[in-house]
């Protein structure tokens, strides 16, 4: 089939570029017809393509709260391993250390090595320099030291005796306050190897003693306490762990019991 044009000549019309983009939903010259696709038509109005919008970031501060959890937790854990590695350096020292490190102990074994020898076993009344006395002459029988505690002053030589076995014996002025009493006697009652009981004449309110070792404290609640307890019960003993602290004297009175056999230890 052919198309006629105006003059009569059989011929593909002749198609001239003028340069101009054709106009929004027309064809492009030379688009195939009936494709059934329009050309695009350029967005904006015919200026060409929209360049795309970049997003806009939307600046937001730092959530401290976390990081400063984090933090916390963080130095709390480090906290406790180096409290933990510390306690556990402080463990492994010799107990002669540790109680060298409590501070305001005086140490007897170091001041006079002639006082702390022990077996010496006297009958009667004996003069003691140091009061209470720590170490030296005592009487053959102890006073009971599994976990006693006596509401009246008791024989330093018997009590001398017990510390040769390797108790701690706590002494407090007979005026000391009754809740402070009390506590003391929470530290004693239960645990063998500690007895306690007044002393006249104590120039702290509180003193402690150990087998050539004392500690004189102002209260009760004197963290240093523990600290000797724990450091020097059981291992200021210098006849070994097995040292009797039952089938003593359970009587008070300062005067000695000469008139009671003791157990041969």
């Amino acid at each position: 089939m052919s198309i006629s044009t105006p003059g009569g000549e059989q011929r593909r019309p002749t198609v001239v570029s003028t340069g101009k983009k054709p106009a929004a939903g027309r064809p492009a010259a030379g688009a195939k017809a009936g494709s059934g696709k329009p050309a695009a038509a350029p967005r904006g109005g015919g200026k060409g393509p929209r360049k795309p919008v970049a997003p806009v970031k939307v600046s937001q501060g730092r959530s401290w709260g976390p990081i400063a959890l984090f933090v916390a937790v963080g130095v709390l854990a480090v906290g406790i391993i180096g409290f933990g590695g510390w306690a556990a350096f402080q463990g492994s020292k010799p107990w002669e250390e540790r109680a060298d490190g409590i501070s305001g102990i005086v140490n007897y074994r170091e001041k006079d090595k002639e006082l702390v020898k022990g077996s010496n076993h006297q009958a009667g009344p004996i003069q003691y320099s140091i009061l209470p006395p720590v170490a030296g002459p005592h009487n053959g029988a102890w006073q009971n030291c599994m976990g006693d505690v006596y509401d009246a002053p008791i024989a330093n030589e018997h009590a001398v005796h017990s510390l040769e076995h390797g108790a701690v014996w706590i002494t407090y002025r007979p005026d000391l306050p009754a809740d402070q009493v009390s506590e003391l006697a929470g530290k004693v009652r239960g645990n063998e190897k500690m007895f306690m009981s007044p002393f006249e004449g104590l120039d702290k309110p509180i003193s402690l003693q150990a087998w050539g070792f004392q500690l004189k404290v102002d209260n009760a609640d004197d963290s240093r306490i523990d600290d000797f307890i724990k450091t020097l019960r059981v291992n200021a003993s210098i006849e070994g762990p097995t040292a009797l602290c039952n089938q003593g004297i359970t009587a008070t009175g300062t005067t000695p019991r000469d008139d009671i056999q003791a157990p041969t230890q």
